[in-house]
């Protein structure tokens, strides 16, 4: 099997979960327990929290851990509307956010909630000037994802944050496929709340993050008991949340060479695509995006079965976001940076890891030649338009 699916998850990491399996086995007490036997895996609870704040530049006190990414992001724009709901009934997102955050946007808007849609480039960059033009006196937060989970391109999040807090406007930003991979410092950057979830990082499943500036005051997720601070009642998930941090441990220690290494290979692989196989694009920045992401369209072809067929040769790879993996409709974020449908059917996301070789990557793509001239002399399209072009 070739696994170039790590945008979906990741492989954990032998380390991860060397430092899990006591949690699961021996250290299984309920850390909210005054016992001694809970002690230690209250006290390590807490230097995992160090480890992840230390990552972002944060306080200890403003992590909050939860069980991943998704629920970061509904606790993020949930709680911050019904805070501040006084003040304003107005949140500002974009076109390309992930699903968790529409349908959380989807969810405010049926309760009278006023949600505004940035749009974004051709290259999937959000329009600094219309983020500012839609912000109003009742803006209440501005919700950015750091980097697409599709496309791989990244937004300029420091600026972002600057404009939200020139007019006193929070911002938050969905950093799940971005934690882990780039540098990132909430101070420097102006983020006032920020979602990261564990299985992105070669972490477990199951665990992720929220950080809240300290100033922030946030209703909680989840009510029925003093944990994390009584803003997310529940049994913490010790082993998740070891598993996360060492992750993250990891991650930070290794940040530079396992960029380099993939930023070499993610170049070799589009290279080869596009200079190989005639009438194909690639989606996204072609410098500022992910280390790891390729996402490229293919005229003339239906990208369910280009899926179908590489998986029938092992290897994984993506149609774009594994929580809609059952759609058949087109993905939103290609339809945002302005690809027609039938173009946007046609498209592949490769995302790739440490892990992958060189000939792995020529295996790929090989079979990728194969795949599609296959699929294309099956084609009417492709048919009619190689008879027009003669």
């Amino acid at each position: 099997m070739i696994y170039m699916d790590n945008a979906a998850t990741t492989k954990i990491r032998p380390e991860v979960y060397e430092a899990i399996e006591p949690y699961l086995k021996d250290l299984y007490a309920n850390p909210s327990s005054i016992y001694t036997f809970a002690a230690k895996t209250a006290k390590d609870i807490e230097a995992a929290r160090n480890t992840v704040a230390d990552f972002l530049g944060a306080k200890s006190n403003e992590i909050y851990f939860t069980a991943g990414g998704s629920e970061s992001d509904n606790w993020a724009l949930k709680s911050v509307a019904f805070t501040m709901r006084n003040k304003g009934k107005h949140i500002i997102t974009s076109t390309i956010e992930h699903h968790a955050i529409l349908h959380t946007c989807e969810f405010l808007e049926r309760a009278g909630y006023d949600i505004t849609y940035v749009g974004v480039d051709e290259y999937g960059v959000i329009k600094l000037d219309e983020l500012e033009a839609a912000i109003r006196e009742d803006t209440i937060l501005i919700s950015v994802m750091y980097a697409n989970n599709e496309i791989g391109s990244i937004q300029p999040i420091k600026e972002i944050g600057e404009i939200a807090h020139k007019h006193g406007v929070l911002f938050h930003t969905d950093a799940v496929q971005a934690y882990g991979h780039v540098d990132i410092n909430v101070d420097e950057q102006n983020i006032d709340m920020l979602s990261a979830s564990g299985h992105k990082i070669n972490g477990p499943k199951g665990v992720g993050i929220l950080y809240i500036r300290s100033a922030i005051k946030m209703e909680p997720l989840i009510h029925g008991g003093a944990q994390e601070r009584g803003r997310r009642a529940g049994t913490l998930n010790a082993p998740g949340i070891i598993g996360f941090a060492k992750a993250t441990e990891l991650a930070k220690a290794e940040l530079d060479q396992r960029n380099d290494y993939e930023i070499k290979l993610r170049d070799y692989i589009i290279k080869r695509i596009t200079e190989e196989i005639p009438y194909t694009r690639l989606n996204g920045h072609p410098t500022d995006r992910l280390a790891n992401n390729i996402n490229i369209s293919f005229r003339f072809i239906e990208g369910e079965s280009l899926l179908i067929l590489l998986d029938q040769k092992g290897i994984c790879g993506s149609s774009g976001s594994a929580c809609t993996s059952g759609s058949l409709d087109p993905s939103h974020v290609l339809l945002a940076i302005g690809l027609p449908h039938e173009i946007a059917h046609g498209s592949l996301r490769l995302t790739i890891s440490e892990e992958n070789t060189y000939e792995e990557a020529d295996a790929v793509v090989d079979e990728l030649k194969r795949i599609v001239e296959r699929l294309r002399n099956m084609s009417p399209l492709y048919e009619d338009f190689v008879k027009e072009n003669r």
